[in-house]
Parts: C-alpha cells; structure tokens; sequence
C-alpha cells in the first residue's frame, strides 16, 4: 500500500484566528506538526494542504511540502480531496494542523487496520483516548464519539455521550483525537456528498460518513497529547513542549 500524509491548514479558524502561525517553542505549530509528522517515517510523502499563502510560504522556506488549495472548502477532508485526486495512493492520512504533538505509535495502529481488511470493509480509521476528567467531557471544544463491540463508529459529538442518567452503568468516555486514515475512495467520495443536518449542527465533518453509510473503525490510544483549539491550549502545549 502506499501511504501518504495531508495536513488541511487554515489560516483563519474560527475559535483562534491565526494558531497555526503561534510561536511553539521557537517553531509555529503548523511547522512544529508537519516535521512530527514526517518524523513518524510512515509516509511516502507529507504535504501541508493550506488556503493561506503565509502558511505555505512557512512550509516551504523551512524545506517541507506544501499544497495551495484551487477551491473555497468548508472542511478539511474536502481540502485534502482535491489535493489528491490525481496523486497514486490508496491511504491518505489526515493529521490535523493544530496537532504538534503528532507520533508515531498512535499513526501505525490506525494503519494497522488496514492490513487485514482484504475486502475494504473499513472506509477510514480514526483515534479515540479515553477522559475521565468531567469538565473536558462537558467541554464541546472536546469531540468525543461512541463505538460498537468491534469499535466502529456509532456517532461523534461535542454534548458528553453517552449521557450519565445512571452514573453507575460503567459508561466510558472517548475523546476523538483529530486524525484520520481514508481509503482514497471513501475520502474523494466525501467531496460529492451534500452535508446533512446532524454534521451541519454539530459542526463535526466525520459525522457526514457516518450519514451516508460509510464505517469508520475506531482506534484506542493511551496518548493525549494536545490539539490547539484555544489560547489555552497553546499555553498548555508550550508547558508540555518545555
């Protein structure tokens, strides 16, 4: 299989305008990502998939990989869609570009999967960690998602599911870490898929494959790491880089 990696970066996100270009330990968090995830030596190739040219300059002056996107996108899988439309892969990897923290044994179980699905069954892959403290599973800048026995997907959102009407039922939690793993297909067929309701009012693009049938196999990881959402959590991330 050859396995590629596609950073989506905005320049202006919405909860914290301009984070990717933030100092992180003498790096922006944008470069701070792509080089943890071309550390991860899984890839044959890493881009930073971007609508911002002071990003793609940031990438390419410092030797990496950037893509400028042609198109408006309303989501980071569409960005990555039109970038590899017409590049030879049959997995693309999604690391967000609020994830400096990015590592290598996390991004090889999520590959994992894929080796012995021999009838394509899986369409993606993703991360979950488990959270117990209960102000981060209220916190709807945390996504948290829901799995089956054979940890697919049931459902993603920002309210704390399942909810805790009997405190005692053994209920866990899973924080959906931003990283995903798409069969070519499953991701350029999300390009053409119409967004619904439930993605529209969580604003949670994966939800849209959940609506249109495709499975998303669930990975547990015990690393949490830090995606930069707030000033916060850039705060947050400079202590832990320290």
């Amino acid at each position: 299989m050859k396995i590629i990696s596609m950073i989506p970066a905005r320049y202006s996100a919405s909860r914290f305008p301009g984070k990717l270009m933030k100092n992180l330990g003498g790096k922006s968090v944008i470069l701070r990502t792509y080089e943890a995830t071309v550390a991860t030596d899984l890839f044959s190739e890493v881009y930073v998939v971007t609508d911002s040219t002071i990003i793609y300059d940031e990438i390419v002056k410092n030797g990496g990989k950037a893509l400028l996107s042609k198109k408006e996108h309303h989501s980071g899988s569409d960005r990555i869609a039109e970038a590899v439309e017409n590049v030879d892969c049959d997995i693309v990897v999604n690391v967000q570009g609020d994830e400096p923290f990015t590592e290598r044994e996390s991004l090889f179980k999520v590959l994992e999967v894929f080796k012995d699905d021999y009838q394509k069954n899986i369409d993606l892959a993703s991360l979950m960690v488990e959270i117990k403290d209960w102000n981060e599973i209220k916190d709807p800048n945390t996504v948290k998602v829901i799995v089956d026995q054979n940890n697919y997907a049931l459902y993603f959102s920002r309210s704390p599911i399942p909810f805790p009407r009997d405190k005692d039922a053994g209920a866990r939690y899973f924080k959906h870490k931003g990283i995903y793993a798409f069969r070519k297909q499953a991701l350029l067929d999300f390009s053409t898929l119409p967004m619904q309701f439930l993605e529209a009012t969580e604003k949670i693009e994966c939800i849209r494959y959940l609506e249109y049938g495709k499975r998303i196999k669930m990975v547990e990881t015990t690393i949490q790491g830090v995606e930069i959402d707030t000033p916060e959590d850039l705060e947050k991330a400079k202590r832990l880089w320290k």
